[in-house]
């Protein structure tokens, strides 16, 4: 009983995490300006850096914890879980998050480094990126209206 409680308490709050994570992501990205030196870009780098490595640990958390809540035993069960109608909204928006973050993830891994040489970093999609990054915290939110959604039986399958 006690790490049901645990589990559930962790992936709710990693999903308020998440969200503050990913959109102070947003708020950073949203502060470079491809116009301005580097130095002047280095400490929104910073922020950036740091809201995006929060928002990957956070991701890492729900994953972990929601997979352990639905297919290791400790709730329902996968069954449960699989005939589910809005777990599957849940996994939907999961899905997109995924494939909408591959293109930031990838680049942010390429200014990390870049910035770690003292090289140039292109700068030119930083605002599209945090557009996707709104997007993603828009799926966040409905992730979590469909689990609150499942723990009190609306449209239950």
């Amino acid at each position: 009983m006690l790490i049901r409680w645990l589990l559930a308490a962790i992936h709710l709050l990693a999903f308020g995490f998440a969200l503050a994570s990913v959109l102070a992501r947003a708020r950073a990205l949203r502060r470079l300006d491809a116009s301005n030196s580097v130095h002047a870009n280095a400490v929104v780098l910073r922020d950036v850096f740091r809201a995006d490595s929060m928002w990957g640990v956070t991701a890492l958390f729900l994953l972990i914890s929601g997979l352990m809540r639905a297919f290791g035993g400790f709730e329902k069960g996968g069954s449960y879980y699989l005939h589910e109608p809005l777990f599957h909204l849940k996994m939907t928006a999961l899905a997109l998050i995924v494939a909408i973050e591959i293109s930031p993830m990838m680049a942010l891994i390429r200014w990390r480094v870049a910035a770690g040489h003292g090289g140039a970093i292109d700068l030119g999609r930083a605002r599209r990126f945090a557009w996707m990054s709104d997007l993603e915290a828009g799926l966040v939110i409905v992730m979590v209206v469909a689990a609150s959604g499942m723990a009190r039986g609306v449209w239950a399958g």
